[in-house]
């Protein structure tokens, strides 16, 4: 049939028609919220390309939690900035470390909310890469171990959930044979399974202080111009034992996302990075768009590509906007 039969408007009248023929749905149950830990007390430095977001020492960010608990956030992922760092990120594994710190204080406020740690060297080494360095080399078998210490260390101390950010060759089953043969069977890998290097990281790596110090990351991050190898990527980590697998950034790859969504029967996490919070903070900030329209926009878009889940930093507004 064809117009004047059809008329595709009629179900677009009214906002209840709207609602009740709406395909995709974003949920306060699909948001999970970074946030930044760092040592001392009393603690809370706005990040400057990121307005909204800080670095919060362990007591400020437990209040942080009951906020997001309170918003009926389901999780939070925790990245630590160590008081000191070395060539082997040994802040990353150390049991006392910023992020098992943080873990303890957010289980012992009862608070009902997942915490998800991120699993990486970079925050922690001086040089700034995601594993060891040996002759300006970043070396992939050697970073196993490190990885698979840290992944313990933050189980030990609570964590609900591992997500591995590294990109290292093998760290998904190197992480999930440590974790089941000390004890940690239950506990599931979040795996960055594509993760690009990307340009749309540098408002993170302020947050995070984790730039590197000498060259960059492409030699573990995937090429932006890839798409096979992407599906290869999550195949592996999938084979490997990952519970979820994530497409990091989102915007710039939904095409990614959908297609990993098509292909796994596992869900699927997209990362609406900081570069893509930042673009909008400063757009926003000037009058060019409308932020709640441009951000609920957004992650519906990563929902109808196929997120099941979606790490970002407008979780806190989303849940008020949707409430």
């Amino acid at each position: 049939m064809a117009f004047p039969i059809d008329r595709p408007r009629r179900l677009r009248q009214t906002e209840r028609f709207r609602r009740m023929v709406r395909e995709t749905r974003l949920a306060v149950d699909n948001l999970i919220y970074p946030l930044f830990v760092c040592p001392g007390s009393g603690t809370r430095r706005e990040v400057s390309s990121m307005p909204g977001c800080y670095q919060q020492s362990v007591d400020r960010l437990v209040e942080d939690c009951r906020d997001v608990a309170g918003l009926g956030i389901p999780a939070v992922i925790l990245f630590g900035i160590p008081e000191r760092k070395d060539e082997a990120g040994s802040g990353a594994y150390a049991p006392d470390g910023i992020v098992p710190l943080a873990i303890r204080a957010i289980k012992s406020a009862a608070l009902d909310l997942t915490v998800i740690t991120d699993v990486c060297l970079c925050e922690y080494t001086s040089h700034g890469h995601c594993g060891v360095v040996e002759n300006g080399e970043v070396v992939n078998d050697a970073t196993l171990e490190l990885l698979a210490r840290e992944a313990a260390a933050h189980a030990a101390a609570g964590a609900d959930m591992i997500a591995p950010s590294d990109m290292m060759d093998g760290r998904i089953g190197a992480i999930r044979d440590h974790l089941d043969e000390i004890g940690y069977a239950s506990v599931p890998i979040l795996s960055y399974a594509a993760k690009y290097c990307s340009g749309f990281y540098g408002p993170f790596r302020e947050a995070a202080e984790s730039a590197p110090q000498f060259g960059d990351r492409r030699s573990y991050q995937m090429d932006p111009a890839n798409r096979r190898e992407a599906l290869r990527e999550v195949e592996l980590d999938i084979a490997e034992g990952a519970d979820i697998v994530m497409v990091k950034p989102a915007l710039a790859y939904l095409d990614i996302v959908r297609e990993v969504r098509d292909a796994f029967d596992v869900p699927v996490a997209a990362y609406n990075v900081s570069g893509e919070y930042s673009m909008v903070k400063a757009a926003a900030a000037r009058g060019w768009i409308d932020e709640r329209r441009v951000v609920l926009e957004t992650l519906t878009a990563m929902r109808r590509a196929g997120a099941d889940l979606i790490l970002t930093y407008h979780a806190k507004d989303v849940a008020r906007w949707l409430a």
